[in-house]
């Protein structure tokens, strides 16, 4: 793929005119425009939907309730009816401590939120959560594998998909590929980008793992290939990419379309890409823009104005934010002549909140505990966003988790465990308030003795392969396990050549698979999956049995 030298007008825009329209808003995360030509912009952290002009400060106009954010876990997409006129909807997608769902609401009205769609699987990564209406009037949402590889693959789950539905969460009566399922594309890791260009091709940009970023060409009953492979598969089965990164120069999230180009928001790249189409949809060429100028960016979209905005992430945790983050950029069509840029500077918070008090724990579990702890205030003008809770540990105390509520849930934890843990408040300019008193709690102790049972399902196959997903271990005793063992019998001439939540070892035609360290403990009645693929000889038709599974 040709990467031609920086160019001022690309894809119909002058990025040599580029303005800082709006500042001062809490990591950005979708932005969505209503007939007014004002912008709607999820902030991921406080959970706000603001309202945004250019040279104006943001106004807060919702709060979505339930939001738990965590990583890259929140307040996600936002979407504005396309019927917004006489309906007045507005659709957000966003975490809370049990999944990732789909609201809608009236600003008229906007405590009151109606669930339209729940269920999808959860994590502090991997959540996608890009939703976008397509030419067709329906809603199309971006889901990740929420970590657990084996979702991207199963047609079962909503995780690692695109899921197409009704404005109102429905199943469409026609158009999707799988009967009585929203699933519209899967084997997808983390789509965070969606768009479709004047013909009606629809697009998404993902991230890879650790080699490469990619942007597709989505069509119904697309398998895109995770977690087989990222980038180009190689494999009849998979659909490629039109074009892919490294991850260092992408990560990208936010997709638009105008004038023939696609234009991808870059976390990691600090730039925002522009892949000019061919005839077929495909990338003819790439061009990155704003590289290092403004940051890392999350959002892209064309405004009713005619010019590009872009939306920045540098108060995401990973980003180095200047006072004015983050920030919108606006930037002109060719042969416009805007005037000197409206941005406005908010005043600098540097006045950090009040230290909390002292957490108390308990539903203290062998893996969680809920932690509540009396509230801070701040003085400096920002406000308020949320608190982080720490494990004290030494040197570095890591992160166990972050919320706008003073409480919250920590899963994941270690069995027969002592953790003693604290808590600093944040507020919108990103200042940290001194450690609260430690907490410190036990987690209770795990089992290694409990029943065990492996079923295996063959999703897919083609003449000379086939995908077992999802193969499912489950505790048939009545207390947890920690750590499990599957065996089973590939048929002659069988080769295993990919896995994903397990770790294989083969012995002429058996294979013993055995859990990874997510995995391994498994509650009482309770289950986890894991999944891999098979060569096999042309014209056989023949699939892997005796299934056991063991435990310590």
């Amino acid at each position: 793929m040709a990467m031609p030298a920086n160019a001022a007008v690309v894809g119909g825009f002058d990025f040599d005119r580029a303005q800082v329209s709006v500042t001062g808003l809490q990591v950005p995360w979708g932005m969505a425009f209503l007939p007014d030509g004002s912008a709607l912009v999820s902030e991921r952290n406080t959970g706000r939907i603001m309202q945004v002009r250019p040279g104006q400060t943001p106004t807060a106009v919702a709060t979505i309730s339930g939001v738990s954010a965590s990583g890259e876990s929140g307040l996600l997409g936002i979407a504005v009816s396309p019927n917004y006129a006489t309906d007045q909807w507005v659709y957000a997608y966003f975490t809370t401590s049990t999944d990732n769902r789909l609201v809608r609401l009236r600003l008229s009205a906007p405590t009151t939120q109606n669930v339209l769609f729940s269920g999808v699987p959860r994590n502090t990564i991997h959540d996608g959560g890009r939703i976008a209406f397509g030419p067709d009037g329906m809603l199309y949402v971006s889901t990740g594998d929420a970590a657990t590889t084996a979702n991207a693959q199963n047609l079962n789950s909503p995780a690692g998909k695109i899921l197409r539905m009704t404005p109102d969460g429905g199943i469409p009566a026609s158009g999707n590929p799988f009967a009585n399922s929203r699933v519209y594309s899967y084997g997808h890791r983390n789509v965070q980008g969606l768009a479709w260009d004047s013909q009606g091709r629809m697009y998404a940009s993902e991230f890879g793992q650790n080699n490469l970023d990619e942007i597709n060409q989505i069509v119904a009953g697309g398998n895109y290939g995770w977690p087989t492979c990222e980038g180009s598969c190689n494999n009849p089965s998979f659909r490629n990419p039109i074009i892919s990164w490294t991850t260092a120069e992408a990560s990208p999230s936010g997709l638009a379309y105008a004038n023939n180009t696609l234009f991808a928001a870059a976390l990691r790249g600090t730039r925002l890409w522009t892949v000019t189409l061919n005839g077929s949809g495909g990338a003819a060429s790439a061009l990155a823009q704003l590289q290092n100028a403004y940051g890392r960016l999350r959002a892209v979209a064309v405004g009713p104005d005619g010019w590009l905005w872009v939306a920045t992430s540098n108060r995401d945790g990973r980003g180095t934010p200047v006072a004015a983050d983050d920030r919108i950029i606006r930037i002109p069509p060719a042969g416009v002549s805007p005037s000197p840029s409206p941005s406005v500077s908010p005043p600098v918070d540097t006045i950090p909140p009040t230290t909390p008090g002292a957490p108390t724990a308990f539903n203290v579990t062998n893996s969680a505990a809920t932690l509540n702890w009396p509230v801070s205030t701040d003085s400096g003008g920002s406000g308020l966003a949320g608190y982080n809770v720490y494990r004290e540990q030494g040197a570095t105390d890591p992160l166990l988790a972050q919320t706008t509520s003073n409480s919250s849930t920590l899963t994941g934890l270690t069995a027969n465990t002592q953790y003693q843990v604290y808590v600093r408040a944040r507020d919108g300019a990103g200042n940290l308030s001194g450690n609260s008193p430690t907490v410190t709690f036990t987690t209770t102790g795990g089992t290694t003795t409990g029943g065990c049972s492996a079923a295996g399902t063959v999703q897919t196959q083609w003449g000379n392969g086939y995908v077992i997903q999802p193969l499912t271990v489950t505790n048939t005793g009545t207390t947890g396990i920690n750590g499990w063992t599957v065996t089973f019998t590939l048929p002659a001439g069988h080769t295993v050549t990919g896995s994903w939540n397990t770790t294989l070892t083969v012995s002429g035609q058996t294979v013993t698979a055995r859990n990874v360290g997510h995995n391994g403990t498994i509650a009482a009645g309770g289950n986890v999956q894991f999944g891999f693929q098979v060569s096999r000889p042309n014209g056989n038709t023949a699939t892997p049995s005796g299934y056991t599974c063991t435990s310590p």
